[in-house]
């Protein structure tokens, strides 16, 4: 797996913490998904941020 794809994902609502990847050559906006955290047992929105 390349370490230069990497990015890190954080819950804007709790301190959980996703790795994902991207491909740099067709996405040049930073990513937000909403997923299931944990820590709080509900779907919510995760934003990129720097590793």
């Amino acid at each position: 797996m390349s370490q230069d794809r990497l990015l890190k994902l954080k819950s804007t609502k709790s301190s959980h913490v996703i790795w994902s990847r991207k491909n740099k050559k067709t996405v040049e906006r930073k990513i937000e998904v909403v997923k299931f955290d944990p820590t709080l047992k509900k779907r919510v929105l995760f934003k990129e941020t720097k590793k």
